[in-house]
């Protein structure tokens, strides 16, 4: 009688006791309440008490008591839509209906899991026949996407039930926040998306009555509080529904739907037909205005939105990109149905790629976006957007290695955009409390936070300090435990002082403490406490992300003379103490931007000579080019060639000399790294102190003491490559002790990831993986553009402060504004979002993100406003499905 199965509607098939219907209702009701429940003569069809006692026969209270316990499991709902305002009961559908209802009650969906499946089946079996011949409007089937108000308010065509104003003023003063049935019900079976589900629907009308009064977790709100739900709704990104099966003339629920679990945008999704659910309008971009910031992309629930590319090919034709097929112009199938449309969804370029700087960066920073703001002054809004990706731009604005530069379409014509000086400039406003940003927390719950939910920290390096930021921004309140005395990791103790200030590296670790993060020095986990200790306190996830603190041997004889020392050591003691006790000529060995570090520390230390012996020659150096000038300038000697042989000690154990044999060849023929020698070639360096440059090591101590985390290459943590996760489930990883030594942007990008994976960790039944944007950037072909119109000055120099450049101070100035105006200007702007119209669902979130007025919502589709009741569905889907028919047949010839 409820299903709305097509077979079984038309007799070709029969329930069973393995189908939904059947074993879902046999948990919501007694065989004496369905009896009942047939009484009520069919779905949708309203019964006061007194009809019911005469169509039953059962005595007063007993009837009363049945229909409370049926109200309460969700099988039946009531209302007062009658001219005399008195109570009726009415059997509603599986969905939008008794679906919800059951999984709304927490009690009942404790005690009866299985009925997350129920609603999941019947969200999607019924609609598996007819999706593709659902015309515009949805028919009067399911929900109905409503745009976000603010993108359509002044839109002159827009229409009251377009607006949750107008169903706000409709139904005033009776709204109910309550669960998200979705999110419930796919917590059942493990696919979760991490949000609190309580107060994510807001009832209205009698419905808000229903919810409060029959176990479903209803709260009784004001319009202001409504309000304040649907913004938190925007600013995570979720997409308000009502429901759609009513007409013009009614709606019970206004929902916030996340995409990763909503069973209505899945609708459009899983079938790829947009018409069940989309609202009347498309998202459109101007390209002059946009910058491929990536926003959009990031937060689009259909991934309708990707990026692409502004310039127009060598050939001056416009890249063209591919549009979503629809039922509308070929024979539909499930072959052309999208199961894994949440991790499709968000892939966020085109295949022909976008802006090569957002793409090379490993943590996908919004480089055309920012510069753009700079341009414009908007150092703050400038600041914010870096920090959706990036905790630490000044840190970065220092010591990156900027392969967004090297990707940087400019450089094709003449110099790449000093991109990292632009956000030097930027992010130096963090070094002010007056100006430095704190980003508000945008947390997916209505009431509250996370901070109930201890997450430890495991290092206080890059990758630790951004994982704490992230999920500070969630609304949790981390602790970070860091065994040195100050916080920074290898920003502090590994780089020189005259690279990264460590005022900068205090500023910015001030901001995530501002955000609510408690960073604890002095505190080594596996020996002043351990893991499980930390359990016992209640913590639910670590992040590990202690770096690799230990340098690596050489493997030589007399390499334990006293004068040698690895390069981690060395850095550690100049970098605390900017003194070292120097006791004549330092040999650095290694051909890195550590070893170059370690030489220009010694010669700050008083070395009276520094040389640096690497086994490349200066071509293929893996220094960069700017470090090996700067130690050069410095008055290092590059010696390139040789490799390690012996280190001599005099007659107190003390170094003497170090005997170096010559390399033929670093790499073999496959590329990997396999030194070969002349042994009987030699060169003999003398030398007091020896620093080896030659790789870090990870120093565990006692930190995985009893766990089942595994180690691999390197002694490096195994771990999942995407989400992190260890084989310990509630320990991560991330940043170096993951990937070996890497960049600090790296980490930064790792932590991020890492906070993604702690969050949906500890929210129970969360998937780790589904629906995780996947940064999947690819760079637009630069030998396929045609570039005609730009600025043609040129890259843009930092000043050089006065005084001895050879100190441990930074002597480099920071651009001025001028500077930032004239470099800006430069950008070839290259990137662009671009929509897909058919694809898109109308929703408008995207517009909330956009802070270049670049994209708008545009009415082209109003027969999609128009909403149907279910028992009218038929009259609007048999001729719809007519002319479609026929399109398909005829409309292409």
């Amino acid at each position: 009688m409820i299903t709305d199965r097509i077979p079984i509607k038309l007799g070709l098939q029969k329930i069973t006791r393995d189908d939904p219907e059947y074993w879902a209702v046999s948990r919501l009701c007694t065989d004496e309440e369905a009896e009942l429940a047939l009484k009520f003569g069919g779905i949708r069809k309203p019964k006061t008490f007194a009809q019911l006692k005469k169509l039953s026969g059962i005595e007063d209270e007993k009837l009363q008591e049945m229909l409370d316990h049926m109200s309460w499991t969700g099988l039946i709902e009531w209302n007062y839509e009658n001219p005399q305002h008195e109570k009726q009961y009415v059997l509603p559908m599986f969905v939008p209906g008794s679906g919800e209802f059951s999984n709304m009650n927490k009690d009942l969906i404790d005690e009866h899991p299985e009925l997350g499946m129920f609603f999941e089946h019947m969200t999607r079996l019924p609609l598996e026949k007819v999706t593709k011949i659902v015309p515009p409007g949805g028919a009067g089937i399911g929900m109905h996407v409503i745009p976000v108000e603010a993108a359509i308010e002044m839109n002159n065509e827009a229409i009251g039930i377009e607006k949750i104003s107008y169903w706000l003023e409709k139904y005033d003063g009776k709204y109910a926040k309550s669960p998200c049935s979705c999110r419930r019900s796919r917590k059942t079976y493990e696919e979760g998306c991490g949000d609190v589900e309580d107060g994510w629907c807001i009832a209205v009308g009698d419905m808000a009555d229903y919810v409060v009064e029959t176990n479903k977790g209803g709260q009784y709100i004001t319009r202001e509080e409504a309000l304040d739900i649907f913004k938190r709704g925007e600013e995570n990104g979720f997409v308000h529904q009502i429901t759609n099966i009513d007409g013009e003339d009614k709606i019970f629920a206004i929902c916030n739907c996340n995409v990763n679990v909503c069973y209505a945008l899945r609708t459009s999704l899983l079938f790829n037909t947009p018409n069940l659910s989309r609202s009347a309008y498309v998202a459109k971009v101007d390209k002059q205005k946009c910058v491929a910031c990536g926003r959009c992309v990031e937060y689009c629930p259909a991934g309708a939105v990707k990026l692409g590319q502004k310039l127009c090919r060598k050939d001056g034709s416009e890249v063209t990109y591919p549009k979503h097929e629809l039922p509308w112009n070929k024979k539909w199938s499930e072959e052309d149905w999208d199961w894994d449309y949440r991790d499709h969804n968000r892939i966020e370029a085109y295949r022909s790629g976008t802006a090569p700087c957002k793409t090379a960066c490993p943590a996908h920073i919004a480089v055309q976006g920012y510069l753009k703001m700079a341009s414009q002054g908007r150092y703050q809004e400038a600041l914010a957007l870096i920090k959706k990706n990036n905790p630490l731009p000044a840190v970065c604005g220092h010591i990156c290695n900027r392969r967004c530069e090297d990707a940087c379409t400019r450089g094709s014509i003449d110099e790449a955009i000093a991109i990292d000086e632009v956000k030097k400039f930027i992010a130096m406003q963090d070094l002010n409390a007056e100006t430095r940003y704190i980003p508000k927390k945008v947390i997916p719950r209505v009431d509250g936070d996370f901070s109930g939910d201890k997450v430890a920290i495991i290092g206080a390096g890059p990758a630790g300090l951004s994982c704490a930021f992230y999920l500070a921004e969630k609304g949790y309140a981390p602790t970070v435990f860091e065994k040195n005395s100050r916080a920074g990791g290898m920003l502090v103790y590994g780089i020189p002082s005259y690279k990264l200030e460590k005022n900068i590296v205090e500023a910015e670790i001030d901001v995530i403490r501002a955000m609510g993060v408690e960073i604890k020095t002095g505190v080594e986990v596996g020996k002043d406490i351990t893991l499980d200790e930390l359990r016992a306190q209640g913590y639910k996830a670590f992040y590990i992300a202690i770096g690799c603190q230990g340098g690596r041997s050489i493997g030589v004889e007399g390499e334990d003379a006293d004068g040698v020392t690895s390069a981690v050591e060395f850095l550690r003691e100049v970098n605390e103490k900017e003194t070292y006790d120097i006791r004549g000529d330092v040999v650095v060995v290694g051909g890195g931007n550590v070893a170059i570090d370690c030489s220009r520390d010694a010669v700050r230390v008083g070395a009276p000579k520094v040389t640096m012996v690497s086994l490349e020659i200066r071509d293929i150096m893996p220094a960069s080019e700017e470090e090996i000038h700067e130690a050069e300038e410095d008055g290092v000697k590059l010696v390139g060639g040789w490799g390690p042989k012996e280190i001599r000690k005099d007659e107190k154990g003390r170094v003497k000399s170090i005997v170096f044999k010559r390399c033929l060849s670093v790499k073999d023929a496959e590329g990997r790294f396999h030194p070969t020698y002349n042994e009987e070639e030699t060169m003999t360096v003398s030398a007091a102190h020896i620093v080896l440059a030659v790789g870090q090591s990870i120093v565990w101590g006692n930190l995985l003491a009893g766990s089942r985390v595994q180690l691999g290459r390197g002694n490096g943590a195994k771990a999942d490559p995407v989400t992190y996760q260890t084989a310990e489930p509630d320990i991560f990883v991330g940043g170096d002790v993951y990937t070996g030594p890497k960049f600090a942007i790296d980490a930064i990008a790792a932590g991020k990831e890492g906070a993604v994976s702690i969050h949906r960790y500890v929210q129970p039944h969360t998937s780790l993986t589904i629906g995780r944007n996947q940064n999947d950037y690819i760079a637009l072909d630069k030998n396929d553009i045609r570039i005609e119109n730009y600025d043609n000055s040129s890259r843009q120099i930092p000043g050089k402060k006065e005084g001895d450049h050879r100190s441990f101070r930074d002597y480099q100035e920071a651009f001025t504004e001028t500077q930032v105006k004239k470099e800006t200007a430069r950008c070839l702007s290259c990137g662009a979002s671009v929509v897909d119209t058919n694809h898109c669902v109308g929703c408008g979130i995207c517009t909330t993100k956009c802070e270049f007025d670049a994209i708008h919502l545009f009415r082209d589709n109003p027969e999609c406003s128009v909403m149907r009741r279910s028992e009218d569905k038929l009259k609007y889907i048999l001729p719809y499905a007519v002319k479609q028919n026929i399109h398909i047949k005829f409309g292409k010839k």
